[in-house]
C-alpha cells in the first residue's frame, strides 16, 4: 500500500502561484512514477502532470506546459507541482497518484493510488 497526501491548494488571484505538494508513506515511493491529476465540478478527471519514477522523465497536458512543473524528492518521499500563471480555467480538486501498472501514464485508470485532493481556486 502506499499513502499519498496532498497539501498547498488554496485560493489564488490569475497570474499568481502556488505549490503542491505530495506526501508518500508505505511502499517504496521510488518505484513508482507519479502522477498528478484534476477534477472540476461537472467534469471527468484529467492528467494535468507526471514525473517517471527516477525523475528523468516528465509529462504534461498541453493547456499546462510552461506553467506547471512537476517534480519528486526521493530522499524525502515527495512530489511537488509548481504552478506558474495561474488562470481561472485551472480551477479544480488536485490529486495526487501513484502509477502502478505498465499502461499508460496519462490514463487515470493505471494508477492505483490515489490522495484525498487539494482544492486548487483562481479567481479572475
Amino acid at each position: 500500500q502506499v499513502q499519498l497526501v496532498e497539501s498547498g491548494g488554496g485560493l489564488v488571484q490569475a497570474g499568481g502561484s502556488l505549490r503542491l505538494s505530495c506526501a508518500a508513506s508505505g511502499r517504496t515511493f521510488s518505484n513508482y512514477a507519479m502522477g498528478w491529476f484534476r477534477q472540476a465540478p461537472g467534469k471527468e478527471r484529467e492528467f494535468v502532470a507526471a514525473i517517471s519514477w527516477n525523475g528523468g522523465t516528465t509529462y504534461y497536458q498541453d493547456s499546462v506546459k510552461g506553467r506547471f512543473s512537476i517534480s519528486r524528492d526521493s530522499a524525502k518521499n515527495t512530489v511537488d507541482l509548481q504552478m506558474n500563471s495561474l488562470k481561472p480555467e485551472d480551477t479544480a480538486v488536485y490529486y495526487c497518484a501513484a502509477h502502478d501498472s505498465s499502461g499508460s501514464i496519462y490514463r487515470v485508470t493505471t494508477y492505483g493510488y490515489w490522495g484525498q485532493g487539494t482544492q486548487v481556486t483562481v479567481s479572475s
